[in-house]
């Protein structure tokens, strides 16, 4: 009863004294990046992050009929979190005003402001009608962008480079939350002759009875751990150290990243049959691959590329030579407290796979096709959730991981995560969580644990500890590792925020220079030591102030160092919005590097590696232009103080700095 009041209270203030519907806050893309990706690497797809939580604050998720997947799919919610909600909403009703989440009890006004960007209360009306899709499209877009670097590199200067300095991009979408949507991509990059270079598009359909979604063009396929079809961005390990061990089913989703590569082309459904969810697909694409030189006129590829750069002629020649089907079905039956799924893929190349022959590269994939099968199930028992998945590759490996996630009590949290991924496991599409780049040669085990002893302060920390039975790239020999991360977050007031964070991994890695007739292994360790301070100075003023120390050592060698120092200032006067940084950074060399996110325009990610003696610099500035029409500016610069050349082969500036120009229109037609 005494819940009934408090949400019939809350309601009517809402519809009373208050808007109904809590204004939308702008989204902190910056903080949301740097909590899931705390440990950054060149091997994270930041860009499908970064597409994946615009896309849900674009067109954000109905909080009436979001499922569970979706909500941990946005790491902002806890399971005992979703289960509240999803258990409100089928006691009390679908939800009147986004106020009443503060009627949940585990819902403080911290966890409802993360939340708040990428949920809306819909209004109960029939389905779109798909042949008025423009006039009906809630969100309806246009924007073109293009950039360049002011300096000249070895490429333009020495003629190798084809096309003109410019990249550019063309984006075209309209969508309605849960109907449909449709869009394409147009880009070139820095270099290439050709302004189509590369291209994307799709067309989707939603919830039309029994058809729960149906692709036309190009997409990805999310379902189970990921281990078979893992659609875009997997956190992995991070200061997240409980919700990002996991993945969420999804199903089919647009592809509308500039990765040229790791999405399919063709046509996709998935049917709902009472309680079983079926969806298929068949694809047909090309892709970029070099050839293996052990074999004449293109008989054999060695390794298939995904830079999607052809600025010169051999890498014009790479574009599109391999020809790639796929076939792939996923079974789905839901029941009260988890589902059970069956998921099948089959991937023919037109031309034979071979690497070319190296110790390493013994158990990889040679042939024209492969297939892999699997189950994969998820489970809720009390406050854990159990999940898992395993696969077996044509090529005779097996592939498995399972784990849980479990609320010990209001104030602890805890993850178990195992995982095997045999030698000779192949699986094209997978992305499930690993330490490498890949789910092949590894095994492993990892325990993550959360503990908020009060409101707005957290500690977190993760240990994984993983094995390579066969050799790798650089590494001579089976290897193991191990890695762990503490983080301490505060947060007791609206306007400041601090966080510390200790980050340590060693690996086994072939000794760099060594003189023996053949190479060995030893220890190397890698430190990351940051703090970040953040501070609210008034609506339309913010400082975000970081410190970050790095080290990477050999065994036996002298410790690599790097030091950098990032002041941030963002504010808006009136319409007006910038974001300004001025960064020192202080590197040995390139193995103690820094990555750090940068602010950018609207639907781009920058997140560069700083390394060397120097400074580097941008603004970004959002001007609106009536309406409907919003410019973006961003310029960048790094200086270097050791060095009087940026970059090397081609790229090669012959001068100490770097000046990066940036503009960016879009035409909100809806």
């Amino acid at each position: 009863m005494k819940r009934l009041l408090k949400i019939g209270l809350i309601l009517l203030m809402s519809f009373s004294g208050f808007a109904q519907k809590p204004p939308k806050p702008d989204i902190q893309m910056d903080q949301l990046i740097q909590q899931i990706a705390a440990v950054q690497n060149e091997d994270n797809n930041y860009e499908d992050l970064y597409e994946s939580l615009m896309q849900f604050y674009l067109s954000p998720l109905d909080i009436n009929s979001v499922s569970a997947d979706e909500l941990k799919s946005l790491n902002i919610l806890s399971d005992s979190q979703i289960d509240e909600l999803l258990s409100h909403r089928e006691k009390y009703g679908a939800l009147l005003s986004l106020y009443e989440l503060q009627s949940i009890p585990s819902f403080d006004l911290q966890t409802i402001a993360s939340l708040l960007p990428f949920v809306q209360i819909y209004p109960r009306t029939s389905l779109p009608n798909l042949l008025k899709m423009p006039q009906e499209a809630t969100n309806h877009f246009l924007i073109i962008r293009t950039e360049r670097t002011l300096e000249q590199a070895k490429g333009f200067e020495e003629g190798k480079y084809l096309g003109n300095p410019y990249k550019t991009y063309l984006r075209y979408r309209m969508q309605h939350s849960k109907a449909f949507s449709a869009g394409f991509i147009l880009e070139k990059d820095q270099g290439e002759d050709n302004w189509t270079d590369y291209s994307t598009f799709h067309l989707q359909i939603q919830d039309r009875g029994k058809l729960k979604n149906l692709m036309l063009g190009d997409f990805q396929m999310q379902c189970g751990q990921g281990l078979i079809l893992a659609g875009g961005y997997s956190a992995g390990k991070g200061s997240e150290s409980i919700y990002t061990t996991r993945r969420s089913d999804l199903g089919f989703r647009p592809y509308n990243s500039v990765i040229e590569g790791g999405f399919f082309r063709g046509i996709g459904a998935t049917f709902g049959l009472n309680k079983i969810d079926l969806s298929a697909f068949v694809s047909a694409n090309t892709r970029d691959a070099s050839a293996n030189t052990q074999y004449e006129n293109n008989e054999a590829f060695s390794s298939i590329l995904i830079s999607g750069l052809h600025r010169t002629q051999s890498e014009k020649d790479k574009k599109g030579v391999l020809q790639e089907q796929n076939i792939g079905v996923h079974m789905k039956w839901n029941f009260q407290k988890g589902q059970l799924g069956l998921t099948s893929l089959f991937t023919h190349f037109g031309t034979k796979i071979e690497r070319n022959p190296r110790p390493y590269t013994r158990y990889e994939f040679t042939g024209n096709s492969n297939a892999v099968i699997g189950p994969n199930f998820s489970y809720t028992w009390q406050n854990f959730n159990f999940f898992g998945e395993a696969a077996y590759s044509s090529s005779g490996g097996i592939g498995a991981l399972g784990g849980f996630v479990a609320a010990l009590s209001p104030k602890w949290e805890w993850a178990l995560n195992f995982r095997h991924y045999d030698k000779n496991f192949h699986s094209f599409y997978a992305n499930s969580f690993r330490e490498s780049s890949r789910t092949i040669n590894e095994n492993g085990i990892y325990t993550g644990l959360k503990f908020t002893p009060k409101k707005g302060i957290v500690w977190s920390a993760f240990y994984d500890k993983f094995k390579f039975p066969w050799l790798r790239y650089l590494v001579d020999a089976p290897s193991q590792g191990y890695d762990y991360l503490l983080r301490f977050s505060f947060r007791t007031s609206k306007k400041w925020n601090f966080y510390l964070q200790y980050h340590r991994e060693q690996k086994e890695k072939n000794k760099p220079n060594n003189d023996t007739p053949l190479n060995f292994t030893v220890h190397t360790w890698r430190q990351n030591l940051l703090g970040q301070f953040e501070f609210k100075l008034n609506e339309t003023l913010k400082s975000q102030t970081r410190l970050q120390f790095n080290t990477f050592k050999y065994e036996g060698l002298k410790q690599s160092n790097g030091l950098a120092f990032i002041q941030d200032i963002e504010g808006r006067i009136r319409k007006f919005q910038w974001k300004g940084r001025i960064a020192y950074f202080r590197t040995n060399d390139y193995d103690s590097r820094i990555y750090a996110y940068e602010n950018d325009v609207l639907y781009s990610i920058s997140f560069p590696a700083y390394y060397g003696h120097g400074i580097r610099l941008y603004l970004v500035h959002k001007i609106p232009i009536g309406r409907k029409l919003d410019f973006w500016l961003k310029i960048a610069r790094t200086q270097l103080f050791d060095a009087d050349k940026i970059s090397s082969g081609l790229n090669e500036i012959d001068q100490p700095h770097k000046t990066d120009l940036k503009l960016q229109l879009r035409y909100r037609i809806k």
